[in-house]
């Protein structure tokens, strides 16, 4: 219970007291001054330790169920105490970040796209005239505080043998609160929250019924995020249509209040860059004072990314918004076991090369470290990547618990 480890540490603080009265009644100016700073830091070291230690003491000697109560709320207040980070994105990539994230602090706001034009997300949207409700899910799920059954009820699928064919439950749970509130997608997405008891916010980046659209190297267009990697045409640019959508305010007022801002991991421009073309929002990002962060992929992407190097990747984000949108990257530079590499090499997918310097040249801090996750997929570990971030974030920013 570290009962122990505290009482040092208190008794240390009080060492560290007596020695600075003894430092205060010395006939020097100067010891005098050193005395009272080392006063200060006693106190201080003793009433943080006796805090710890009375929770210790609590913690011991309470039955097990009240013993857990204990440790969730000074967990609660712990987290309560963590940056605010706001995660911009979408897809798989920034799920797997935000369930690594909400382990550090509950100041989160995931900022996600609402572009999805396939699978389940596609049919609803188009039948109801509603902004992508998946990678909303998704999102919700990770930062859920709720019991796993209810997190596993919102990712379920329902079988070929049903009307429901392909559609999520929380996809259409998403879609009948929207209906219930009125037709307030925002409002939908709150209430959901609280349902799922979640760690954070979860915001769509704008709630105008957006199609993402590409511009080809060869002059062509294709309309819809699940049809554009298909073309397998290298991609020009990307834009919104309509164009003249707007952030949602909680998005604006989450990126101004913020103390850390993480761009990606996920689709570069599927995912990543859709959030950033929305008018107004890489201004804000960029007049933000908080530290901006790109997480860039570990693996390319066929129909998007195919021969891309990491400094690829932040030029692509930067010429679609603009050069201030990014302070630092993290980069994987940990190599890809042969057999994963095999198997990604059938969808024409290869690890991204860590080409540090280059991103340097640019002006840009650079992470190169161990991210890898390689299971089923190649992904990022969200463990791993937290840490980076979390030493990333106190490197800085100066962060008080």
């Amino acid at each position: 219970m570290g009962i122990k480890r505290w009482l040092f540490t208190s008794f240390l603080g009080i060492i560290i007291v007596i020695v600075g009265t003894i430092l205060t009644v010395q006939p020097y100016r100067f010891v005098n001054g050193f005395g009272f700073v080392w006063i200060i830091c006693g106190v201080v070291v003793i009433v943080l330790s006796f805090g710890k230690l009375i929770v210790s003491l609590i913690t011991l000697f309470l039955p097990k169920g009240e013993r857990e109560l204990v440790n969730i709320l000074y967990r609660k207040r712990y987290l309560e105490r963590g940056p605010k980070i706001v995660a911009i994105g979408g897809g798989h990539g920034l799920s797997n970040l935000l369930s690594g994230l909400k382990e550090y602090t509950s100041n989160i706001t995931a900022i996600v796209t609402v572009a999805d034009s396939g699978g389940s997300s596609g049919r609803l949207r188009e039948e109801f005239n509603i902004v992508a409700p998946g990678d909303i899910r998704n999102c919700l799920v990770a930062l859920a505080d709720a019991p796993a059954l209810m997190g596993e009820l919102f990712q379920f699928r329902f079988s070929k043998e049903s009307q429901l064919q392909g559609h999520n439950f929380g996809n259409l749970f998403l879609t009948a609160m929207v209906q219930v509130t009125g037709g307030d997608f925002e409002k939908a997405v709150k209430e959901s929250s609280k349902i799922l008891a979640i760690r954070g916010k979860v915001v769509p980046s704008t709630v105008t019924n957006v199609h993402l659209v590409a511009e080809y190297v060869d002059g062509s267009f294709t309309e819809g995020e699940a049809k554009i990697p298909k073309k397998n045409v290298k991609i020009k640019k990307i834009f919104l249509k309509p164009q003249d959508c707007f952030p949602t305010q909680e998005a604006m007022e989450a990126i101004e209040e913020a103390d850390v801002i993480v761009l990606g991991p996920g689709s570069l421009y599927t995912s990543v860059i859709p959030n950033l073309i929305i008018q107004g929002m890489p201004e804000a990002i960029a007049k933000s004072s908080a530290f901006k962060v790109y997480v860039c992929n570990v693996m390319t992407q066929q129909g998007e990314s195919e021969g891309f190097c990491a400094s690829d990747h932040v030029l692509a984000i930067v010429a679609h918004t603009n050069k201030d949108i990014i302070d630092a990257c993290i980069v994987n530079n940990a190599e890809v076991p042969q057999q994963a590499q095999e198997r990604y090499k059938m969808e024409d997918q290869f690890p991204v090369k860590a080409d540090i310097e280059k991103i340097r040249e640019m002006n840009y801090k650079v992470v190169a470290t161990d991210l890898l996750s390689v299971n089923n997929y190649v992904r990022h570990d969200s463990v791993k990547l937290t840490k980076i971030l979390i030493k990333l974030t106190e490197a800085n920013r100066v962060i008080r618990r």
